[in-house]
Order: structure tokens, then sequence, then C-alpha cells
């Protein structure tokens, strides 16, 4: 491997609460830009459990992706990754040292919040090629271990496998997740999409090794690309080839398409590829959408084959409330089955009160299994129907109903 240490050089790096010192020193690996940069924190707390990944803290190990994917999201400016996305990679030396203390209970006034611990970032890989070097997604994990915290991974590399052994150590201890995201399991697509990543099907065979090791294992088809891998076909594939390698939910999503830095790549990927689709994202994407989400009559369309797709395979839609259900009070079940059960809802097309319930109760100071009829009557979003699902999940932690539509 060609190293070429330049000359120590001030450059800016940021973490997500930009808590980050002016710093060090850069260097060029195989055409690569690093730059090795010393942060104030790492460990990032949510407000509350992510209903998606069902985390409640996030770490984030590096800025910047070599994976280098078309569609990535993390170009776009408001996440403040510095010079060529894909190349330019920041990397947070004392990160170990920060989480080891940031991780001590002996050091907290209060105990660390219930969900799991998610080792990635929205605009890095843990385990893209610098972590050979730098090992500092392994060397979390074992903090991880030694304070005993639950563990969801999401990544594209295998790489993880070098963790395998380490993560069923955790998963013994406590619970381990690791999923991994695609845009379809077509090998030829995702290397003209995806070129920094391991093939689909690398992917699908770790997904397997992960199973027979007893692991809990996910796939997050986010985004599937607008008239490229957005076909039925395509995603009747790519369920049905999880659903064969033994993945225990498979989670959906369209792409967002930002304006600027994100928006400009892709559509100079799509000249360069695909020319004639470019009038039909023009169509769908509106500049004046902060989000860059598509049109809702579009992503309406995909959710909907997705939905087929799904229940044809018994595939679950979401990650299970039987993984989360030991962790979490009795309070947090009820929100998070609440929003599971808004998106559930909605795939169909059908208008959901689950949400805004989900989220009067979360605003609320006091146990959701404390509130009378007559309070949970009172809240926006809870009608007769969805106060009898909370006193259902309050007194057996199930909900006949989610479980169906899961």
């Amino acid at each position: 491997m060609f190293f070429c240490r330049k000359e120590p050089e001030l450059v800016f790096g940021y973490s997500e609460d930009r808590s980050v010192h002016l710093q060090r020193n850069t260097a060029t690996i195989n055409s690569k830009m690093i730059r090795e940069i010393i942060a104030k924190s790492i460990l990032r707390r949510h407000k509350r459990i992510d209903s998606w990944f069902l985390s409640s803290y996030a770490i984030n190990l590096y800025r910047g992706c070599t994976h280098n994917c078309v569609y990535c999201d993390g170009r776009d400016e408001k996440y403040q990754v510095e010079g060529e996305f894909g190349r330019d990679i920041a990397i947070k030396t004392n990160a170990l040292e920060l989480l080891d203390k940031e991780l001590d209970p002996k050091r907290k006034r209060k105990p660390f919040d219930n969900g799991f611990f998610m080792v990635c970032g929205g605009v890095s890989d843990s385990y893209q090629p610098f972590e050979k070097k730098y090992r500092l997604s392994r060397n979390t994990l074992e903090l991880l271990f030694k304070y005993g915290h639950p563990v969801h991974m999401l990544t594209k590399s295998t790489l993880i496998e070098r963790d395998l052994e380490l993560l069923q150590r955790i998963n013994m201890q406590n619970k381990a997740i690791v999923s991994f995201s695609f845009s379809s399991v077509d090998d030829k697509i995702s290397k003209l999409v995806e070129p920094g990543v391991s093939s689909p099907s690398q992917r699908l065979a770790t997904i397997k090794k992960f199973k027979e090791a007893g692991i809990m294992c996910g796939i997050y088809l986010m985004p599937v690309i607008p008239f490229v891998t957005d076909t039925y076909e395509m995603i009747d594939q790519t369920v049905a080839k999880a659903k064969g390698a033994g993945a225990d939910f498979v989670i959906f999503s369209g792409m967002t398409l930002k304006k600027g830095r994100q928006k400009a790549h892709y559509m100079k990927f799509l000249n360069q590829y695909f020319p004639e689709l470019i009038p039909r994202y023009v169509q769908i994407y509106p500049d004046g959408n902060p989000w860059g989400a598509p049109k809702s009559d579009y992503a309406f369309s995909i959710e909907k084959i997705f939905d087929n797709v799904a229940t044809n395979h018994g595939m679950p839609k979401r990650i299970p409330s039987t993984v989360f259900r030991p962790f979490v009070s009795r309070s947090e079940l009820v929100t998070l089955i609440l929003e599971q059960l808004d998106y559930l809802v909605k795939l169909k097309g059908k208008k959901s009160p689950y949400g805004h319930a989900a989220y009067s109760l979360s605003n609320i100071d006091k146990p959701i299994e404390t509130l009378s009829t007559g309070e949970l009557h009172d809240m926006r979003g809870i009608g007769p129907v969805t106060a009898k699902f909370i006193r259902e999940i309050i007194e057996t932690g199930r909900c006949r109903f989610y479980e169906n539509m899961l």
C-alpha cells in the first residue's frame, strides 16, 4: 500500500455537534485523502428511541465515505463534509479514548437510555476500507461489549465478517443486530451505482454467515433508484433473496435528492449513464422540497409495490417488537409499536392516527400505564381503537393488529 504523509497543516474537521478541534495532519492513501481529527465527543444521544433502527445512541467514527455511492445524500451541504465526497475522509483518532470515558457508568449521573447503540453514521460507513488500518469500529465493539450494551450495525461492507465472533459475544451477552443496506441485489447495477462496496451477492453470503452464527440480520432496501431498481421485478428479487439468505426483516425507502451538491452529482451520473431518464427525474423531484423527497404519487407507487412483495414473501417490514420488548419500558414499547404501526398503515395507502398518538404519548411526563382512559382520549390521535391497542400493549406487551400488519 502506498502511503505518503504530508507535512502537518491546519484543517477544519466537523462532528455532528460541530465539536471538533482544529487539528493535525493529512495523508494520502491510494489517492484517497485522509485527515486525522480530534473530536470533543463521540456518543450522540437521540431524544427517544429511533423506530427505524431501534437505536438510542449513534457512534460516528469517520466522516466521508469511500464507498462513493452515487445517490448518497451525505453529499448534502448540511452535513458539512469537507472536500470531495468519496475521496476525502476524516478519521476521529481519539474516538476510543473519548468513548471509553463516555461509556463509563461511573462518570454518568443517570443510567443510559434503553435501546441499541448504532455504530455507523449518516455520512460514513463504519466498515469502509480505512477501517482495516484504524480498527475504530472493531475497538468500539470491544468497548460496547466491555460495558454490556446492545449493538446494531448497518453497513454495505463484508469487512464486518472480521468481527463476527465479537458480535456473537455481544449477542450472547445482550443483543446484536447486523443489517446491510442495498439498492438492489443486481451485482452489475451495484458496481455502477455503488462503486466502492462489496457486491450484493457478497453481502447476501455474509448475512447467511451471521445467521448461522445466531445473529439477527436485516436488509435496508434504501434507496431503490427511480426507474432503475424500483420495478416490481427488482424489488421482488431483492426480498426473495433476502428471505433465502435468512434475513429477519426488510426495511424500505425511496431515494431523496436534495438540491445542491447531492443532486448535481447524481444528475451528472444520470447524464453519463441514463440520459434518457433525466426528464422523468425532473418530473418527480421538485426543486422546492427541502428534504429532496419525490412527489407523493411516485413515492406511494413504489411503497405499494414493496408492501405487496413483502407480504407475499411473509417478510416483516420493520424490526419486530419481539426484538425490542426485553429492552424497553412499557411506555417506550407503546410508542415504538404505534410508530411502526403508523408506517405499516400508511404503506397500505390509508390514513393513520398512530403517528400523532405516539408523538403525544412521547411528550408526557409520566408513565403511559398510569393514564386513565379519559386522559388518553384527550390526546391528539387517540380515539377508542387506538386506546384499546395501547391498553393491550400495556397489559400483554403485544398488539395483535400490529403483528398482523407487520
